[in-house]
């Protein structure tokens, strides 16, 4: 039997480098052979099973498996979690981890969809200006709000973002909601308008907030206030999971049939899953159902959220 195949020997060189911290070199000198052989031996009990090196990843990433889970159930090319938090903390912190996200995969003359919303403002707000991006430019995918959150309007957030990557902010004129369906067709033929969503629909990335049912949402509930008896009625019989780009989604993710959805100035639910990368950034329990519905529709591949929420999406 030749020197290396002595598993006694590989067992004793092995177990006096990796368990007593011995230096290769006084392995080398305690054996009587060179430290580039100790080298291939420890090499070599690696090989034969003999030694096996575990890293605990999940103590410096917890959530690997959850992410993982989700990931298969859903289709999705990644997920993100961070960990549990208050209620007034889940916006800034998921907005923090989506702006990370993005700085990571942004590549020099891509454009970027955005949509409205506490979460990704606070992932604007949040984008480091050591990210100067070359020709990136950031896209409303929905119409604004007047006077109404204007910190939370998609015009705002591009500005946002461009301003902290020194890259290129278009603006949307337009409301997020008109008057009638003939309204809306109205606007969405008028070419300054036209011209942003077409441009929004070549998005190569999408960042898109995903809110529960009406009764939660901060933007629809200002409109909802002074709006019909009838939207109320259509908004509040449960055949709505919640809504994505202010498009109001079923339990399948399948856009809702309400007067709300024939009204809104917002990209087509077709339109945003033609975006190759589509990250939604959204938790909190009343959050689940419609980022179940999205999911479930693929209307986003990637899902950066909270602890809580994940586990809320396996169940």
């Amino acid at each position: 039997m030749s020197y290396s195949d002595d598993r006694r020997l590989l067992i004793e060189i092995a177990s006096m480098y990796y368990e007593e911290g011995a230096k290769q070199s006084e392995v080398a000198k305690k054996f009587n052979i060179s430290r580039s052989l100790v080298s291939k031996y420890l090499s070599k009990a690696r090989k034969l099973g003999l030694v096996e090196i575990i890293i605990h990843d999940d103590l410096a990433h917890p959530y690997r498996l959850l992410e993982e889970k989700i990931v298969e159930q859903y289709g999705l090319q990644e997920v993100i979690c961070i960990a549990p938090t208050g209620v007034e903390m889940l916006g800034k912190r998921i907005g923090t981890a989506a702006a990370k996200y993005l700085a990571r995969i942004l590549q020099p003359g891509q454009k970027v969809g955005v949509s409205a919303g506490t979460v990704v403002h606070e992932a604007a707000m949040n984008f480091s200006p050591k990210n100067q991006l070359e020709n990136v430019k950031f896209i409303p995918l929905v119409g604004g709000l007047g006077q109404e959150h204007m910190a939370l309007q998609a015009n705002v957030v591009c500005e946002l973002f461009a301003k902290k990557s020194d890259s290129i902010a278009v603006e949307l004129h337009a409301p997020i909601t008109v008057d009638s369906a003939a309204a809306k067709q109205v606007f969405m033929e008028q070419s300054f308008i036209k011209r942003v969503f077409d441009e929004g629909k070549q998005a190569d990335v999408a960042l898109v907030g995903v809110g529960g049912v009406p009764a939660y949402s901060t933007m629809t509930k200002t409109y909802l206030l002074a709006d019909s008896d009838q939207m109320k009625v259509e908004l509040s019989d449960r055949k709505i999971a919640g809504d994505i780009c202010y498009n109001f989604i079923d339990q399948e993710g399948k856009l809702a049939d309400c007067t709300w959805n024939e009204r809104v100035l917002a990209i087509d639910l077709a339109d945003l899953k033609n975006i190759p990368t589509r990250i939604g950034v959204s938790g909190g329990k009343e959050k689940v159902g419609g980022i179940r519905a999205a999911l479930k529709a693929g209307l986003i591949n990637v899902l950066i959220t909270d602890e809580e929420t994940a586990k809320a999406l396996l169940d």
